[in-house]
């Protein structure tokens, strides 16, 4: 007789969906990465988000109170000194953006519509991050927060709505998200971050990429004007002078308010114009 190879120890093997060291390995990868492009799908659909306005620029910006609240409390070297008193001159671009997002917001609010129209999203952190979220939940709307999982703790901020609060392990997911729902971009003062989300967009909107009009504002020209100089490449020819009509400026929340509520109408609210005539057999055959 052959021998009994039953091992009634033997359990079970667990689902592959309930596997995590298989999940957290390399080989699951893939299923993460699935991940963050279904769970975030499945919870704009259930909170009824049809689309967003997404708020960037620096997370280093406090509002005014707590800028000079640190200046109060900042020991007197002359470079710690001058670096307070440098906050609060950047705070204006905090309380901006509140000011912004929570005129957006109330505008949006009106809109008749099933779902919920130019939802101010942002990166989910502190500073411009915060500004809009705050500006966007005290106008009584609903407004996103897409974090990002750091080796340093980022926290979400405290003005994200709870059921769209997210948190991500990749940033290439994290980009699809800001872009996939926008339909405007507004970025305030910022760094590399900042500037990384600014030319992507452009980018793609250069190369026509992009399925739908995604407007783009930069906020404030006398910070921007020293940090960006299209004109020199410009004159480079490495961007053609059509390239700055990819985006507009704005110096003020009632500017950029105006600027954004005329693009999102014209682009998004309108009635798309009637299709024209199709071409006659002996035009298209010409023209192939």
């Amino acid at each position: 007789m052959g021998e009994d190879i039953s091992n009634p120890e033997l359990r079970a093997a667990p689902l592959a969906y309930e596997n995590r060291p298989f999940l957290t390995s390399p080989d699951g990868r893939i299923l993460r990465i699935l991940s963050e492009y279904a769970e975030p799908l499945s919870r704009f659909r259930r909170e009824k988000i049809q689309d967003t306005v997404v708020f960037f620029g620096s997370a280093r910006f406090h509002s005014r109170p707590d800028a000079e609240h640190a200046l109060q409390r900042t020991p007197a070297s002359p470079e710690e000194q001058e670096h307070a008193r440098k906050a609060i001159e950047m705070a204006r671009y905090y309380e901006d953006a509140r000011q912004l997002a929570y005129m957006l917001t109330k505008w949006s609010m009106g809109i008749p519509s099933k779902r919920h129209r130019f939802v101010v999203t942002s990166g989910g952190g502190p500073g411009i991050m915060e500004a809009a979220n705050r500006g966007a939940r005290e106008a009584g709307g609903k407004t996103v927060g897409l974090n990002i999982r750091l080796p340093y703790e980022q926290t979400p901020n405290r003005y994200v709505t709870p059921a769209l609060n997210f948190e991500f392990h990749y940033f290439f997911m994290r980009k699809y998200w800001f872009a996939y729902l926008s339909k405007a971009l507004v970025i305030f003062p910022g760094g590399f971050g900042t500037l990384d989300e600014l030319f992507e967009i452009l980018t793609l909107a250069q190369t026509e990429k992009l399925a739908k009009k995604i407007l783009v504002l930069i906020y404030g020209r006398q910070y921007w004007d020293r940090a960006l100089n299209i004109d020199a490449l410009i004159e480079a020819g490495t961007v053609a002078p059509a390239d700055k009509e990819l985006y507009c400026m704005a110096d003020t929340p009632e500017e950029a308010f105006e600027i954004l509520r005329s693009g999102l109408t014209r682009y998004h609210l309108q009635e798309p114009p009637p299709p024209s005539e199709p071409a006659t057999p002996e035009i298209a055959e010409t023209r192939g």
